[in-house]
């Protein structure tokens, strides 16, 4: 969609320092690398960079207009950008300005939108949606996990006139959050997927995460409707004190998109999808019993977009996981990794857990896990639960890394693992150890906060196997080159 001088102004409330006339823009963007000359440069200021250093360099590359902070802008030469009619306009926040902006492409397109909040699953079940209402609309989703402040506008900056269902995720760490994010994005449809102990160094407890996730309810219309986990005791407790249409999701019979005998098989879930009117089967190809609940919740969308069974059922079987979220892998010498890297908290540690134990069975399980973060001063306490935990499941050996993995450590010989099961140390190091100690057979999980960054672990195991079974199969191959040399010579 094109955007005006005027409608960035209208947007943000900004002053047009510089520039003559109503310029237009074929779009917005933050990011100076990637910019095209006709898009609008918006300057933001992050806590690790600030694009203000950009600026310049953006307009030497051909850019013609910019959005700044006024606090910035004295040290710009506005007089020769106006002789260039560059322009250039000054707002308080460019962040803010940025949200104003979606905020505005989505007042004036005829889209809707779905936002989806909670503690575990929010971008799995964003997908798992995206992949249901496709079946019938033309929908806009959210790249990677655009879910804060930035992400979020830069998703809906991208609606145009096609687009019919934008598919959104919101995220937090501290309260107020899911208000401003919800201001934007003004959501048709709500959803919370569950609450858990996330977050914690921010919010304080997990009647703080419920009051945060909560806020999305606040701000959303009475007229529009709220999909809510009918088995998560504090996602009811926020049913209840809600003015906006309710529908529940589970296996509880309170709920109206129900599971009925939900099984895992293998690395698929199955279940007897319920609808008010309709039932079918219904198989995914991702593991973990857990992802049922994501499935619901994408169900319930679908069932409120008017989609039949049938078209749930499709969209929910293309479904496919995501990159870091329970991804399997299998080694051509026959070791299977989970790679469940993303993010980690404790209740998705003792999901991906148990699921480790159920693809595995008689195998030998190993587990490579990184910290836990953002759970303030529940810590060291939930590390040493975590450790407690993992003693329960049959697992062979445990690799940990991190502030805490002494406490996991503790937990885990508590629990009654034996000290020669575990290892602490660097990724290096658990790398190092871990390529000396599997076998073709072998179920490895690797699991941690995001960032822990485990995935690397995972990099670097596959490309080992890679390159041994490549040295393998070359030593094999030369053998039976001599080996038939051999027989010629004789």
């Amino acid at each position: 969609m094109v955007w005006t001088t005027e409608n960035i102004l209208n947007a943000t409330g900004g002053t047009l320092l510089c520039g003559k006339g109503n310029q237009t823009f074929s779009g917005i963007s933050i990011d100076s690398r990637r910019i095209r000359p006709d898009m609008l440069f918006v300057a933001i200021r992050g806590q690790k960079h600030d694009a203000h250093r950009f600026v310049q360099d953006v307009i030497s590359n051909g850019v013609r207009g910019v959005v700044v902070e006024k606090r910035k802008s004295a040290g710009f030469p506005l007089s020769d950008w106006h002789l260039q009619n560059l322009q250039c306009i000054a707002v308080d926040d460019t962040t803010r300005a940025l949200g104003l902006m979606a905020a505005f492409n989505r007042d004036r397109h005829r889209a809707s939108v779905v936002a989806v909040t909670g503690s575990t699953g929010k971008t799995t079940t964003r997908e798992m949606i995206q992949a249901v209402v496709s079946q019938k609309y033309h929908t806009l989703t959210s790249k990677k996990n655009y879910n804060n402040e930035i992400g979020l506008p830069l998703t809906l900056l991208e609606l145009s006139p096609h687009h019919q269902w934008a598919i959104v995720e919101l995220g937090m760490n501290h309260l107020g959050e899911i208000s401003r994010l919800t201001r934007i994005c003004r959501p048709d449809i709500g959803v919370i997927t569950n609450i858990g102990p996330v977050h914690l160094e921010g919010v304080g407890s997990i009647e703080g995460v419920m009051r945060a996730k909560g806020e999305l309810l606040e701000e959303m219309d009475p007229q529009t409707t709220a999909v809510l986990n009918a088995d998560d005791e504090y996602v009811l407790k926020l049913a209840r004190d809600s003015s906006v249409n309710i529908v529940l999701f589970g296996q509880s019979e309170k709920a109206l998109i129900r599971a009925q005998a939900p099984a895992a098989d293998g690395q698929e879930i199955g279940f007897r999808l319920i609808l008010p009117e309709q039932s079918c089967l219904v198989r995914i190809g991702v593991p973990g019993k857990f992802m049922v609940s994501n499935a619901l919740a994408a169900s319930a969308v679908g069932y409120l977009l008017g989609l039949s069974a049938q078209e749930i059922k499709t969209g929910l079987e293309r479904f496919r996981p995501i990159e870091n979220r329970m991804n399997i892998v299998h080694t051509t010498s026959g070791i299977h990794i989970v790679n469940d890297a993303y993010n980690a908290n404790p209740t998705s540690m003792e999901a991906a857990i148990g699921t480790l134990a159920s693809l595995k069975g008689p195998a030998r399980g190993v587990l490579v896990i990184g910290d836990m973060l953002e759970l303030g001063a529940h810590a060291e306490s939930m590390h040493k639960n975590l450790g407690m935990m993992i003693a329960r499941f049959c697992i062979e050996r445990l690799y940990v890394t991190g502030d805490f993995a002494d406490v996991v450590q503790s937990g885990a010989l508590e629990g009654g693992m034996a000290e020669h099961q575990i290892l602490l140390g660097t990724k290096d190091e658990i790398f190092q150890d871990l390529i000396r100690w599997i076998q073709p057979g072998d179920w490895i999980l690797v699991k941690g906060s995001r960032a822990m960054g485990m995935e690397d672990i995972v990099h670097r195991v596959v490309e080992w196997e890679k390159q041994t079974s490549s040295v393998h199969a070359w030593d094999c191959g030369l053998r039976v080159f001599e080996h038939k040399n051999m027989k010629i010579k004789r």
